[in-house]
């Protein structure tokens, strides 16, 4: 059958209207940065700071939803339902499912944050005076908020909703998909094809803001550890590389490159924690661990609806928790659709367990381990890494890894780590990015990747010319605030959906009873 005008294809890529679209804005948008990075970077701040100060709650309402909606599906009436067939097997295996999807979902940021953040908050918490032990308890649960279940919740519930009509109901793995199953037609369909255009407009700019402050992050590595010159041209160097690698380990596709890359992340993530547990001080760290669970648990039910209006620090709150909540939804078509795809064959509660809660375990010991070790320093040691992360947040991990044996040694492990879960998160995002411009092929030809793989670069350099890690923030959430309305659309339809097939079952089951007047044979 010929293609249409808009269907034309050239080197193994269709040119449908997503792909245009989206295209010609992203490149537009990079361009822009390009000839004019102090603009853009001024109309990303700028258009971020309002939506967070005008409409905080709307944001902090739908990740609290979310949290409460994954809760449900996991011990509700739907968790035994399998995300594909009922007889269907996962596709890979617990251990290399979790590690591909904490590697694509968090692990450069955790790398980043892991001592600053904790940091950050015991030394100016808000709402009352720092350094003390109930800034430190209120530190942990911050960050956990900022970092456990709302975040993971937020993925979850974009990826099952992606996952529960490709694989149990076979439709194509789009975002569009559940709006056109809930709005059937001509009117579902356009609505469906906007939906489509700012989920990739959503997931360039999440990648790009992230690409850059872990590029930061490694140029500020590298001038600590041998004395690289901190400048533009080091940044471009990297990125550079990074680039080359990630699209190296597209061209062998999921199976072997974003496996392989993520089951390396995880071990060499999982060494450094023992590592810093083990030669760091291991009782405070395991003490700050079960404290963490305990106050992050019992405040959860408050912070999950907590905005500061009467301390007046709404500043602080759009400035962090807010931001990360943006920030995951931003990430939500990414991570969602790249979880829906290595997530086949898992049934909801399982699926909910895996995507939800072991991640967010691995979190809180992951920031009790670095924060706690650091904030042990501040109390006990020499102290002097809470005053860095105000001048320089970028640096704070590598000097607070020179407090440990083979100090300059840990430095290069973390700086191959976060390079390592960057990649992973490029070659991740160049992959969904790939099945949403190609009508949601689950094996997108290579010329999608390259072409995507190459814009992401493109408007991530044009972040890096900026240098501002606050600018990289407010990047990597502007697609996120027009596409929160399309995850609502999105849910609405799943629970239509899945309802019906519940109650279709449900009148199944009931047919043998009644089919003979209701006694048995």
């Amino acid at each position: 059958m010929a293609k249409s005008a808009t269907q034309r294809t050239i080197a193994g890529v269709t040119l449908d209207r997503v792909f245009i679209l989206s295209l010609l804005f992203v490149a537009a948008f990079g361009a822009w940065g390009l000839i004019d990075p102090e603009g853009m970077s001024g109309a990303s701040l700028g258009f971020t700071t309002f939506m967070l100060t005008g409409v905080g709650w709307y944001w902090l309402l739908i990740c609290t939803g979310f949290l409460i909606l994954a809760g449900y599906m996991a011990f509700g009436p739907y968790g035994h339902i399998k995300l594909g067939a009922d007889d269907e097997e996962p596709e890979f295996s617990t251990t290399s499912w979790i590690a591909m999807l904490f590697a694509g979902g968090m692990g450069a940021g955790l790398i980043f944050w892991g001592v600053a953040e904790p940091l950050y908050h015991f030394r100016a918490p808000p709402g009352m005076a720092g350094e003390t032990a109930e800034a430190a308890r209120r530190a942990f649960a911050l960050t956990n908020l900022h970092w456990g279940l709302h975040a993971w919740a937020t993925y979850g519930i974009c990826a099952l909703v992606i996952a529960y009509f490709t694989f149990r109901k076979g439709a194509r793995p789009m975002i569009s998909t559940p709006i056109e199953w809930l709005f059937p037609g001509n009117t579902g369909r356009r609505i469906g094809g906007v939906a489509n255009v700012l989920g990739v407009v959503a997931v360039v700019f999440g990648l790009a803001g992230s690409l850059t402050m872990g590029t930061l992050q490694i140029r500020a590595g590298l001038g600590e550890l041998v004395g690289t010159p901190i400048n533009l041209g080091m940044s471009l160097l990297i990125m550079g590389i990074m680039y080359a690698t990630y699209m190296t380990s597209a061209a062998v596709g999921v199976d072997r490159g974003i496996k392989l890359l993520s089951n390396i992340n995880m071990i060499v993530a999982i060494l450094l924690l023992l590592f810093i547990t083990l030669f760091g001080p291991t009782a405070f760290i395991f003490e700050t661990f079960i404290d963490a669970i305990g106050t992050y648990l019992t405040q959860l039910p408050a912070l999950a609806f907590r905005l500061l209006p009467f301390e007046g620090e709404q500043d602080w709150t759009a400035s962090w928790t807010l931001t990360y909540l943006i920030w995951w939804l931003a990430w939500g078509p990414f991570v969602g659709i790249f979880i829906a795809r290595i997530s086949r064959g898992r049934t909801i509660r399982e699926f909910c367990a895996g995507v939800i809660l072991a991640p967010t375990l691995f979190s809180i010991f992951w920031f009790a381990a670095l924060g706690g070790a650091g904030i042990y320093i501040e109390l006990v040691g020499a102290g002097g890494i809470a005053e860095l992360v105000f001048q320089d947040v970028t640096r704070a991990l590598f000097v607070f890894l020179d407090y440990f044996p083979l100090g300059q040694v840990l430095g290069f492990v973390a700086l191959f780590l976060i390079f390592i879960f960057l990649v992973t998160s490029a070659d991740s995002g160049g992959f969904v990015l790939s099945m949403m411009t190609s009508s949601g092929s689950l094996n997108p030809a290579l010329a999608y990747k390259l072409i995507w793989g190459t814009l992401v670069a493109v408007l991530t350099v044009a972040t890096l010319f900026s240098g501002s890690v606050d600018v990289a923030k407010a990047m990597a959430v502007t697609g996120a605030v027009p596409f929160s309305v399309v995850l609502l659309l999105q849910v609405v339809g799943f629970l239509r959906e899945i309802r019906g097939e519940r109650c279709t079952a449900t009148a199944h089951r009931a047919e043998p009873e009644s089919s003979d007047g209701g006694h048995a044979a």
